[in-house]
């Protein structure tokens, strides 16, 4: 049987997809306010296109339910049509053979023709039954009659309900040709600042190539200062075991079940940070209420025009609140041109918020997840922007497969 799905749930997760193309649409007029068009207007509109094809889905899989509804009750229509004419027939020889033995002569010769009187018994009881019978068959064809008739009805029922999804389809594919068509103008009017944004895009390979050599220095200073505690650690337990051999000691420090597990968590606090940060893979929150310019890996600008991003760079208003997107300590704040940059270690994880116009935080600090940590700041084309990196020691690791979706 046709798997059966809930036309309400799917009716709002249309009302959902309608809220979020409203919302899409509310941060594309944000903006379009810029004297010129950008890629986070190529981003935003390419969002769009992409919850309209969810909404097109959402309604051909409502079509599909209705069509394999219409096919079972269309089923379930003609068996039942064809056990009523069963009944209907049999009901009529029933009629047919009480008409021919309708004296009552004909019934009083049936019972006193009995060779004895539980022979009359039985044959009364018999002619009782057959009475019963013809009442059944009728009241089972008027049951089956009504059942019938309710059937066709929700075939109707649902033959209007698919044409009105039908026409409810036709507008949504004139929605998304719309979309088609501003889409291109927006690429076209790209491909006119073609030169234009090579340079930006350079200008953000530096930038990333910079913010890169700024993160392996500061991991490394990591490293570093986690292997002179280490180093550190071993010269006291070494200390302690001369002491404890010249005292006739028989066990070692606890200090050597504490060894670490990489350069980059060497203590009990830091293992346990670690571990919680993998537990929370793909449910992290995003660091800003936004949109995503850019994604993690290759993306394509226009024809000859791409960029690979590091991380995930998001669009949001100007001065919106940035927060920690899990605890940990704050081990770097820097500049990066005229902007700031704040850098967060989660064990042998790191996050990197690039871009801030702002940092409320500063070096040493210990923050708890969603703690604000500073404000978003301007992209070169006067929107706000936050760009997001994620790290597992010195290698980057795509953000939005641990973030909340």
């Amino acid at each position: 049987m046709a798997q059966q799905t809930d036309p309400n749930a799917l009716q709002q997760q249309r009302e959902q997809l309608r809220k979020e193309i409203d919302a899409t649409e509310q941060q594309l007029n944000e903006t379009k306010k810029s004297a010129k068009v950008n890629i986070g207007q190529l981003s935003l509109i390419n969002r769009k296109l992409d919850l309209q094809g969810n909404i097109i889905d959402n309604i051909n899989h409502e079509i599909r339910s209705l069509n394999d509804n219409m096919y079972l009750a269309q089923k379930e229509i003609n068996r039942m049509s064809r056990v009523l004419d069963t009944l209907r027939q049999e009901y009529a020889n029933s009629m047919v053979y009480a008409y021919k033995n309708r004296s009552n002569y004909a019934l009083l010769n049936f019972i006193f023709s009995s060779s004895n009187f539980n022979d009359a018994v039985k044959r009364i009881s018999y002619l009782k039954y057959y009475r019963n019978y013809r009442e059944m068959q009728a009241d089972n064809i008027l049951r089956t009659q009504k059942l019938l008739n309710d059937r066709i009805k929700l075939l109707s029922s649902t033959k209007q309900k698919k044409n009105t999804m039908l026409q409810e389809q036709d507008k949504e594919m004139s929605k998304i040709e719309k979309q088609q068509e501003e889409k291109k103008a927006i690429v076209d009017k790209l491909k006119g600042r073609q030169k234009e944004l090579m340079a930006t895009i350079a200008a953000k390979r530096k930038q990333d190539a910079k913010l890169k050599n700024m993160i392996t220095a500061m991991i490394k200073r990591q490293m570093e200062e986690e292997a002179r505690k280490e180093k550190a650690a071993h010269l006291a337990e070494a200390k302690n075991n001369a002491i404890a051999k010249n005292n006739n000691a028989n066990s070692k420090t606890s200090s050597t079940n504490n060894r670490s597990a990489g350069p980059l968590v060497s203590t009990e606090a830091d293992k346990a940070l670690d571990a919680n940060f993998e537990k929370n893979r793909g449910s992290l929150p995003w660091p800003v209420s936004g949109y995503v310019i850019e994604h993690y890996g290759l993306n394509k600008v226009t024809d000859r025009v791409d960029y690979s991003c590091p991380g995930v760079n998001i669009g949001a208003q100007v001065g919106e609140p940035v927060k920690a997107v899990f605890e940990g300590d704050v081990t770097a704040v820097s500049y990066m041109d005229d902007r700031q940059v704040v850098f967060i270690k989660h064990g042998k994880y790191y996050t990197v918020y690039s871009n801030l116009g702002a940092a409320s935080v500063q070096r040493g600090d210990h923050v708890k997840t969603g703690q604000v940590i500073g404000k978003v700041g301007e992209n070169d084309d006067g929107q706000g922007e936050l760009d997001f990196v994620l790290m597992n020691g010195l290698n980057n690791v795509n953000p939005e497969q641990w973030l909340r979706h």
